[in-house]
């Protein structure tokens, strides 16, 4: 369907046509489908954050939270997706509910200090990384675009590994804080990051319309 056929669907008078595409090919309308989306991406995760499970012997629950980070890093690309991520956790520290719910943990900047807080930390960078690698080619095969994913997802238990590591083990043992925040993690974050690589398409399409 071409673009005047999709703007005919949607309604627009055959008048007003040059009218709209010339507003479209603007970058004043690139700038708001762009703004739009970084905000988009911004409410999912902050969603994705609301629905967790609790998992036993370690703090850290199990959540969509790192595969919508990666999806849209993977959308968005690096400068925009980091951007996302900032703007999520700005609201995060200012008190909106954003992070996942802790029944310890008060609102707001004390949610960073929390065992998560080395993840969320982690979840800028990982998405410059995805949106770095995913500009220079890595979404054009699904296999790629699962290993841009997977560079991404390193980032993340890394971030939170390193994080747990001091949290939790007076003694420094990376044994503890791997059992803590990574092994219970790595099948389920596999399924899910597969899923969004398969999904990244239509997600593209869905909010940049490429």
């Amino acid at each position: 369907m071409s673009r005047i056929e999709g703007l005919r669907t949607l309604g627009v008078p055959s008048a007003s046509l040059p009218l709209v595409l010339h507003w479209t090919r603007s970058s004043e309308y690139g700038q708001l489908v762009r703004t739009l989306a970084v905000l988009f991406f911004a409410a999912l995760i902050a969603s994705a954050a609301q629905i967790s499970i609790p998992l036993p012997l370690t703090p850290v629950p199990l959540t969509l939270q790192p595969t919508i980070v990666l999806l849209s890093a993977a959308v968005l690309g690096a400068r925009l997706g980091a951007t996302c991520l900032v703007l999520y956790l700005a609201a995060g520290v200012v008190g909106f509910q954003v992070f996942t719910w802790s029944p310890w943990l008060p609102l707001g900047v004390g949610r960073l200090l929390g065992p998560t807080g080395g993840y969320l930390l982690a979840y800028p960078i990982a998405a410059y990384l995805v949106g770095w690698l995913v500009q220079r080619g890595m979404d054009r095969r699904y296999i790629t675009s699962v290993g841009a994913m997977l560079a991404g997802l390193a980032v993340i238990y890394l971030g939170g590994f390193a994080w747990l590591l001091v949290f939790t083990s007076p003694e420094w043992s990376t044994q503890a804080a791997a059992k803590l925040g990574v092994y219970p993690f790595l099948l389920a974050d596999a399924v899910k990051l597969c899923l969004a690589a398969a999904l990244l398409p239509s997600f593209r399409r869905f909010t940049t319309g490429r």
